[in-house]
Parts: structure tokens; sequence; C-alpha cells
């Protein structure tokens, strides 16, 4: 029950202005991190890979040809690591991507995985059932009060035709390499 209370603190935090709250303070430390025991990750297509990351140092190429490597899962109390913002992804899911029509066209919207970014190392996003794209991720900001902070210039959308916009395929890969996805359809995601 209290893990619940933290998350719920922290949801609080990450939607106050990216992450911007004074109130950071409020959240406890998380715990001194366990020892793990390594798994190898596997990508489960259309779902979540709960085997955990790749051993640390271990790389994995993607058909983008990105190639990602693991990184240590010491917490840092700032949100930076997949250990820290796993269970707040988890409980967000529904709201990875929002869909908005605006100026004659289609918005889409990855704000609320750019604010937990420094956990992650990729982000690919498929629309209607195409390939999967690669969506630049800002750099980290380690050395601010709010590593997660989204700089101004940072792309948190991208255009498309008016009602061009029917599904949306999102899959994140954590900073220990572990993977998650979700599928939107257009009326699930779509902002009045």
């Amino acid at each position: 029950m209290l893990d619940f209370f933290f998350i719920v603190i922290a949801l609080g935090l990450g939607a106050a202005g990216g992450g911007k709250s004074t109130q950071t303070a409020a959240v406890p430390a998380p715990a001194p991190a366990q020892a793990q025991a390594p798994a190898v990750a596997a990508a489960v297509p259309g779902g979540s890979d709960s085997v955990g990351g790749l051993l640390e140092g271990t790389d994995e190429t993607m058909p983008s040809g990105n190639s990602y490597v693991a990184e240590p899962q010491v917490p840092t109390g700032k949100f930076t690591t997949a250990t820290e913002i796993k269970p707040i992804m988890t409980a967000t899911k529904g709201n990875w991507v929002a869909v908005r029509e605006y100026d004659g066209r289609d918005l889409v919207y990855l704000t609320q995985v750019l604010s937990w970014r420094c956990g992650l190392v990729g982000v690919r996003v498929a629309l209607n059932g195409g390939p999967m794209q690669d969506w630049p991720l800002p750099p980290c900001q380690i050395d601010t009060a709010q590593p997660n902070a989204i700089p101004q210039d940072a792309k948190i959308y991208e255009s498309y035709p008016l009602k061009s916009v029917n599904a949306l395929d999102v899959e994140i890969i954590y900073d220990d390499l572990s993977r998650d996805s979700a599928h939107f359809e257009r009326n699930q995601v779509l902002m009045p």
C-alpha cells in the first residue's frame, strides 16, 4: 500500500509542470538498491518485458540501427533509472500519448513519456500499423534539480494531416534494456 502512495505522489509531481514542483522534498528517497539477479531481456511483441534488464554493459542493436547499452540501476531519488520510473510508466500507460486536432492537423504528443525519459534509452512510435520510428529523446539534465524537466527545444509532438491518426503503437526501452509497449486507438487518446 505504501508503494502505491509513493507512486501517486510521484505522479502528482510529474504532472505538475514537467517535474518542476517545489514539493519534491515530500517524496522520500527510495530504499537502497537491492541486488538483482541478472537476466537476459526478451522482447515480447505487443507486451511488456517482465524479465528485467540485460547484464550491465551488454548492448542491443535495434532494427533502426540504434545501439543501446544497459545502465546501472542505482536509485538516485530523482527518477533517473528504470528501477525508479517503471512503476510510474506502468501506472500511467493509458496516458503515454495524446492526439489533438489543432489548426487543421492531428498533433501526436508524447509528453508523458518524455517527462520520465531519464530512465529510458529509446522510444519508438508506429502510426496506423506502420513501421516503428524512433522518437528523439532530449538529453537528461542530470546536473540540475529536475533532471526530467523537458527542455524548451524538445520535440514533444509530431504533426500529421487532420484525422489521419487512427491508431498508435508505442514502445519504450528502459535504461536496463527491458521494454514495455502499448496500442492506442484514436478515440482512446483524443483530447477534447
